[in-house]
């Protein structure tokens, strides 16, 4: 089969692999659609995998076509990525996220960027009718971003400000959105993220880097500040853009993967002393029979709440990797989400 194999840092390759052995606890998929992470831009020209080589992307969706139960041949499924050891304390309550020996599809063992992928049985998330593979695909973003959201403990008539207009920082306000939220403001430094988000009807999108976001928010509400605040940069000064918007005894959701230290001033610091802020990080989803982001994003499509295909900006073939890879590294136009579509 054709496959992305990453052999090394940057040194990827669209070449032929053999086909994946299936193990009797997992079903053979045939990939339909998958989508580059911002994550897999380091992964490829940075730091690499955890092994070479190693065949990329961690969100997919396609169709099983093995699988010891043959009931489950022809269903369409996305992957939950993380496969758990099933064994740490963290396991055993269902707290996947933070296992201590877990798998992982795309950077620790093979991913979706190939025709073919072994996996679980148990990680698959069955795609309910209406829903397209290539949205399907879209289910890790958007069950980090619902997760994200959880987290920030906002409904009706509150207020919440996003920074980083993404595709995670456009699903959680979509989510915002179907929550009933007075106020969803989202942030970004580039006016062409700025015009991209208003297009898809958040008209309460700002470039910080032309007014204040602490004072745009003062003005919407009264003086008294957001009653959440998310972090998805990853960057100091959006960290402390956060603490100063965010009302008192308002919480800030950590969601962004930090490129560098991340420090604070003293008057940030302050804010969360003075304004008694809950300060509260987020990692990956929640994939349990009692809270599962994955199925409730996917439930949220079927019924055409949660609409991400306005997010897949740009869709190539595997064999199109530099094209779609160079897209995002070199910053050269604007793009929300790349896919590779192999088959809808």
């Amino acid at each position: 089969m054709k496959a992305l194999n990453l052999y090394g840092v940057n040194d990827l390759r669209y070449d032929e692999i053999g086909l994946p052995e299936r193990q009797n606890t997992e079903v053979l998929l045939q990939i339909k659609a998958v989508g580059i992470c911002g994550s897999d831009i380091p992964r490829v020209f940075d730091k690499g995998t955890y092994h070479f080589p190693t065949v990329m992307g961690h969100e997919f969706a396609g169709k099983v076509v093995e699988a010891e139960n043959t009931d489950l041949i022809g269903r369409n499924a996305a992957v939950f990525p993380l496969i758990p050891c099933g064994e740490c304390s963290a396991c055993q309550c269902g707290r996947y996220a933070q296992c201590k020996q877990y798998n992982y599809y795309g950077s620790r063992c093979n991913g979706g960027m190939s025709e073919y992928i072994a996996v679980k049985k148990e990680n698959l998330v069955f795609i309910p009718e209406g829903v397209l593979c290539k949205e399907a695909a879209m289910s890790e973003p958007a069950a980090v971003a619902l997760h994200a959201f959880r987290k920030a403990s906002v409904g009706i008539g509150n207020t919440i400000v996003i920074f980083g207009i993404g595709p995670i920082g456009l699903i959680l306000a979509q989510w915002a959105k179907i929550a009933g939220l007075k106020n969803i403001v989202l942030v970004a430094r580039n006016r062409d993220k700025v015009e991209f988000a208003q297009r898809l009807g958040f008209f309460q999108t700002i470039n910080s880097s032309e007014m204040s976001v602490r004072d745009y928010v003062l003005s919407l509400t009264n003086g008294v500040g957001a009653d959440a605040c998310i972090e998805g940069t990853g960057q100091s000064a959006t960290l402390e853009a956060c603490l100063l918007a965010v009302r008192n005894f308002g919480k800030v959701v950590t969601m962004g993967n930090p490129v560098e230290a991340i420090t604070l001033s003293q008057n940030a610091y302050w804010n969360i002393l003075r304004k008694e802020i809950c300060l509260v990080g987020t990692w990956n989803s929640s994939f349990t029979e009692m809270e599962n982001d994955w199925k409730d994003a996917l439930a949220a499509m079927q019924c055409k709440q949660l609409d991400v295909l306005p997010l897949i900006t740009h869709e190539f073939t595997l064999a199109q990797y530099k094209e779609a890879f160079s897209i995002m590294r070199e910053k050269k136009e604007l793009y929300c989400k790349i896919m590779f579509v192999i088959e809808e």
